[in-house]
């Protein structure tokens, strides 16, 4: 199953869709569409894979995601709120000639790095934090100057982090349906033991021309992007449970405490008993 295509109604009276969505509207699998999307959690968290990334969203976090590169949100349990303000747009309906003039450069700077998709970071997550919100209230041409201002205060203050690579867009342009069937697949069973003969299967592909299709398309091994999904899940429920350390380990797919232990200490630099320590003293936010 490829990624479904996503397409949010916008009314006649506006050129560009702004609304919060919340439990249960929030929950949407693996996706794309053809608009830019602007994406503010006012609650929960959870897992965010977006293109081959594998990381944390949770309240007050910030996206921004270009066209057509496949991302989910997926909550770290079926009961959790999640609520956020989603904002979709396509690039052209400023118009052309309008994105063409001298003053509008920083546009098309935006646009072309966030085809590999942006988490805000920062001051920045602070200062758009209430402009976001009030696109969903706005009217008339204000709602166009106050977009124009979140973009123009993303590209000018550059405190984002940079998640996918290009060659998964270009990997997913060509051949889109393996990886997406892959991810979709590990998406909804990285706690069971998954072979690469299995997601090989998956792809349609022998086992060995699918390590070298995944890597080439992703810059990571499946095992690699398997660890990182186990590992973030792992990290809600050191936060989000007071289920030990043992039984963690084996709920996120990992076989032996000694490799969770060591694959989490390389993806996080900590131990999963100090990952736990440091968040209950405020070190870590989840």
């Amino acid at each position: 199953m490829r990624p479904f295509i996503e397409k949010l109604n916008i009314n006649e009276a506006n050129s560009f869709y702004a609304r919060t969505h919340s439990t249960p509207e929030f929950e949407v699998g693996w996706h794309q569409h053809s608009e830019s999307e602007l994406i503010l959690f006012k609650e929960g968290y959870g897992t965010a894979f977006v293109g081959n990334y594998v990381g944390e969203f949770k309240k007050g976090d910030i996206f921004f995601i270009g066209p057509d590169l496949p991302h989910t949100f997926q909550k770290i349990h079926k009961d959790l709120f999640v609520s956020a303000v989603v904002v979709q747009f396509q690039e052209s309906f400023w118009g052309n000639r309008f994105l063409a003039l001298p003053e509008c450069r920083f546009f098309k700077d935006i646009f072309e790095i966030s085809l590999r998709g942006l988490r805000i970071t920062g001051n920045t997550k602070h200062l758009l934090y209430e402009a976001i919100t009030s696109l969903e209230t706005l009217n008339g041409f204000a709602r166009i100057i106050r977009l124009s201002e979140c973009l123009h205060t993303i590209t000018e203050r550059k405190e984002y982090e940079l998640l996918s690579c290009h060659e998964l867009k270009e990997a997913n342009s060509y051949c889109k349906d393996r990886i997406d069937n892959v991810y979709q697949y590990t998406v909804e069973h990285y706690a069971e033991p998954i072979s690469l003969e299995k997601v090989a299967g998956i792809a349609a592909m022998t086992v060995p021309a699918f390590c070298a299709y995944f890597k080439k398309a992703t810059r990571k091994t499946y095992i690699e992007f398997l660890t990182d999904v186990r590992v973030e899940n792992a990290c809600k429920m050191l936060v989000d449970t007071d289920d030990c350390i043992n039984e963690i380990c084996y709920k996120s797919g990992f076989n032996t405490l000694t490799n969770f232990n060591r694959q989490f200490q390389k993806v996080k630099q900590s131990t999963p008993s100090q990952y736990r320590k440091m968040f209950k003293s405020g070190t870590v936010l989840i």
